[in-house]
């Protein structure tokens, strides 16, 4: 879990006396509890009191006690609530199901992440105990029609207030599998509205390029499409390279050297990057979750004046938050390495990892990831509410063939292979020989996750 205090904002009481109003998310280090000062605290105080309070936030959550605990959760929705001034009543809240596609479902506004699934499952008529293979996840429409998954809605989050907070029509808030093993698919294609929730999650995958299908195969899933054989067209996808990845924006990584611009995906078990080098060459390698031996999200704010970078503090210049993702990565048998991103979805991929790392550690111990939904206490939703069907999206355009694709290259780097990226018009996605090591996961502990 990641908490920030991206910004402060002083407000006068009753009394005429002043105080400082809290919001959260991102950094991780362990501090005491800041201490107060009688006398009013000046910019720059009033940022350094902004970080303490970030810092400790972050311990709290981290205590396995404290941050399960209900008292402290509730704090959290009632921090939202109040921060936004957003009083409790019913409220109508659009999800998106696809690009094309949403449902509208009426909730509260101190309705938690939870709660609001629970109601989107309901008006799908989705069962309970699939409803835990899905989540929620807020995320940013670009100009050019790109989408940015900023986050999974986390328990204690009101995804009403979330979503209202940033005052912008970019912003909404989608359902979205929320597993990385493909073999759970079965499972969710047995039901019909599991069927057609994932059916229209790959082909909007596809149309914005996440999966990767050259012209015989679109000709195929075209042909499935028109049949209308979903579990068809879904299986022929999961043999498409980069099926159930999430593509996170252009970013910038320390690897293979600094200063590299990259598109990082997550997903089976592993972060992809494909990198443009220094020199203009692009390369693509892979690397683990079970090769992580831990990982970090640093937060920090970085000044900015007329939209360059100023050497002013923060407490006299406009700023910005800078976020990055460190992981140690076992390169060989016996070396491991920091690698470093730089992103605004830094905190949503440390969410991917640590959900990979749990879905792993679940299926290792025999166990399942269902989640059953706990029923509304309020009973204000049946089963028996009109139902919304997922409607099928149209048939997928035909691949651009000016996309750039990944062809077979040799080229080793730091004990990671690389595959040379180039503009290719064949469409054909040639597989390389990925970096897999020999680190065994049945012999991963604590201290290696």
């Amino acid at each position: 879990m990641h908490f920030s205090i991206p910004e402060t904002e002083v407000r006068s009481g009753e009394n005429g006396s002043t105080y400082v109003i809290k919001k959260e998310y991102g950094n991780n280090v362990v501090p005491a509890f800041p201490p107060k000062k009688i006398f009013t605290l000046t910019p720059a105080e009033v940022e350094q009191r902004r970080e303490q309070l970030e810092k400790y936030m972050q311990a709290v959550r981290q205590d396995p006690m404290l941050g399960a605990s209900e008292m402290f959760n509730s704090f959290l929705r009632k921090a939202q609530q109040e921060t936004q001034q957003i009083p409790t009543e019913e409220v109508p809240l659009e999800i998106y199901l696809s690009k094309r596609q949403k449902v509208t479902v009426n909730i509260l506004t101190s309705d938690q992440t939870e709660d609001v699934l629970e109601a989107v499952a309901s008006k799908l008529d989705l069962p309970d105990d699939l409803a835990g293979y899905f989540s929620l996840f807020l995320v940013r429409e670009g100009v050019d029609g790109g989408l940015t998954f900023v986050r999974k809605l986390q328990d204690f989050e009101l995804p009403y207030v979330s979503v209202t907070s940033l005052r912008s029509s970019e912003f909404y808030i989608a359902l979205r599998k929320s597993y990385w093993d493909t073999a759970y698919d079965s499972d969710v294609m047995d039901n019909r509205v599991g069927l057609n929730l994932l059916y229209t999650q790959t082909v909007s995958d596809i149309e914005r390029g996440w999966i990767l299908v050259n012209k015989d195969q679109h000709r195929q899933l075209k042909s499935l499409q028109e049949k209308g054989s979903k579990k068809e067209f879904i299986r022929l996808c999961q043999t498409l390279k980069y099926f159930g990845y999430i593509q996170f924006d252009p970013c910038v990584t320390d690897f293979p050297e600094k200063g590299c611009h990259a598109i990082v995906s997550a997903g089976n078990n592993e972060l992809n990057f494909q990198v443009k080098l220094p020199n203009e060459q692009m390369k693509e390698g892979s690397f683990k979750v079970t090769r992580m031996r831990c990982w970090r999200v640093t937060s920090s704010q970085v000044p900015v004046a007329n939209g360059t970078a100023s050497t002013s503090p923060c407490s006299s210049a406009k700023c910005e938050v800078k976020l990055e993702l460190a992981f140690e990565y076992l390169m060989s048998k016996d070396r491991l390495q920091w690698v470093t991103i730089t992103s605004r979805q830094a905190i949503m991929m440390s969410i991917c990892l640590q959900s990979m790392v749990d879905e792993l550690m679940v299926k290792k111990s025999g166990g399942s990831i269902k989640k059953m939904l706990r029923k509304r206490p309020n009973g204000s939703l049946h089963r028996s509410e009109s139902q919304q069907a997922v409607k099928s999206p149209p048939l997928l355009d035909s691949p651009d063939p000016d996309r750039e694709q990944i062809v077979k290259l040799s080229t080793k780097l730091s004990s990671v292979s690389l595959r040379g990226i180039s503009a290719s018009n064949s469409a054909n996605d040639v597989s390389g020989n990925d970096f897999h090591g020999n680190y065994a996961f049945e012999g991963i502990g604590d201290d290696d996750l």
